[in-house]
């Protein structure tokens, strides 16, 4: 009977390894229908390549930083239990890669492809796992002072502060110290739209992220003992919660409405095995709200170019899913209770700020030693031409 339950462990987890991994494809798509066409080629590249850099840099370094384990051992040690540990590794190293996935959205169109790739192995190897190891594996005893301080620990079950707020709180100075796309905001007041290549390639990658997201959720329970279906519904009301509301506050525009499940699916992460169906509905909800609303500021208020909007989506909706856990997963509101909102505060506020100073420290010192932009020319030209020397149409630019 153990043998068997380690095998449907590891046949769980692995599930759910290959759902997340599937997002990835869901990253490049929303990204590729976002950009405009000279740069679809690069955002399809930047996805891949920066998950391949993740994936050997938290193999040897990431994955240690976070639980201590290191896979410097025999091949004989790794197979142990079905090889539990490594498919293990596999789960969470797709959530450590969606960290410069999230990143990659923002930054798009201008930034240069090799000091992206470094900031992936240094916020991958270093800065996404050191927090994780305090929030999933008890590091440095800050999870016990915030249960002797509030009478709970900070609740997190599937990434709301964790991998969306860090990302997306990571991603605001590179956003902002890389400047915004050349004509974008004009010295005449007038900003340049700059709309989207391919609506039905955003509506792709935002159909894959929201399918794979219950991969995501569902599967971080990590055994099959503790899958839970609340999950599964309470991630569904959340994403259809924020789907309508984007629908109602973007006034139909249909890159609001396929970011809306996303806003929806990232606030429910934190409390999603705690919080009612209905809760989980309001919750997405408001997240929905919020993308629409703030990504309105950024873009046309306060003049970040944000190109996808990821601090919206995923630093601001990922605080709010940090936040709402201790709200909606009480038992006042109709959850399961065991959950405090001074400690979803306080852990929520961590993560924002070790997010900030990371991003800030590794994008600064980037752009002072190797520079974050292309040229003025090469950005002109296209990412897809300066960088990838084709276009994702070629045969458009043919001379006959």
């Amino acid at each position: 009977m153990e043998a068997l339950k380690q095998g449907a462990d590891t046949l769980f987890i692995l599930l759910g390894a290959v759902m997340v991994l599937a997002m990835h494809a869901g990253f490049a798509f929303l990204e590729l229908g976002t950009v405009r066409r000279k740069n679809q080629v690069n955002a399809l590249v930047k996805i891949l390549v920066d998950f391949s850099v993740s994936t050997v840099v938290y193999f040897i370094i990431g994955y240690g930083v976070a639980y201590g384990t290191s896979f410097f051992v025999g091949a004989e040690q790794l197979a142990a239990k079905n090889g539990y540990e490594l498919v293990k590794f596999f789960f969470l190293l797709t959530f450590a890669a969606a960290i410069p996935a999230i990143i990659s959205g923002g930054i798009a169109e201008r930034a240069k492809f090799w000091p992206q790739l470094i900031a992936t192995a240094v916020i991958v190897g270093f800065v996404y796992p050191f927090f994780e190891g305090i929030v999933w594996n008890q590091h440095f005893g800050v999870q016990a002072w915030i249960k002797t301080l509030t009478g709970e620990e900070f609740h997190d079950f599937a990434g709301s502060v964790v991998v969306h707020a860090v990302g997306g709180w990571i991603a605001l100075p590179a956003v902002i110290l890389l400047g915004a796309r050349s004509n974008r905001y004009r010295k005449d007041g007038a900003i340049s739209a700059h709309p989207p290549s391919s609506i039905p390639f955003l509506a792709l990658g935002a159909w894959v992220l929201t399918v794979g997201w219950f991969g995501f959720n569902v599967m971080s329970a990590q055994t099959l003992d503790k899958i839970s279906g609340l999950v599964a519904v309470n991630s569904l009301m959340a994403m259809v919660g924020g789907t309508l509301v984007a629908l109602l506050a973007g006034k139909n525009d249909p890159g609001f409405v396929h970011n809306g499940p996303l806003a929806g699916l990232v606030a429910v992460c934190a409390g999603s095995d705690l919080m009612h169906p209905l809760g989980a509905l309001v919750v997405g909800g408001i997240a929905g709200g919020i993308f629409v609303v703030m990504f309105t500021l950024t873009q046309n208020k306060w003049k970040i170019d944000d190109v996808l909007g990821v601090w919206p989506l995923h630093g601001l909706c990922g605080t709010w899913g940090g936040i709402a856990a201790g709200l909606f997963g009480s038992k006042a509101l109709g959850g399961l209770g065991g959950i405090s909102l001074g400690g979803q505060l306080i852990g929520t506020a961590m993560g924002v700020t070790w997010a900030l100073i990371g991003g800030l420290v590794i994008y600064s010192v980037l752009k002072a030693s190797m520079g974050l932009r292309l040229s003025q020319e090469e950005e002109y030209d296209g990412a897809d031409l300066s960088i990838h020397k084709i276009t994702a149409t070629p045969e458009r630019e043919v001379n006959w």
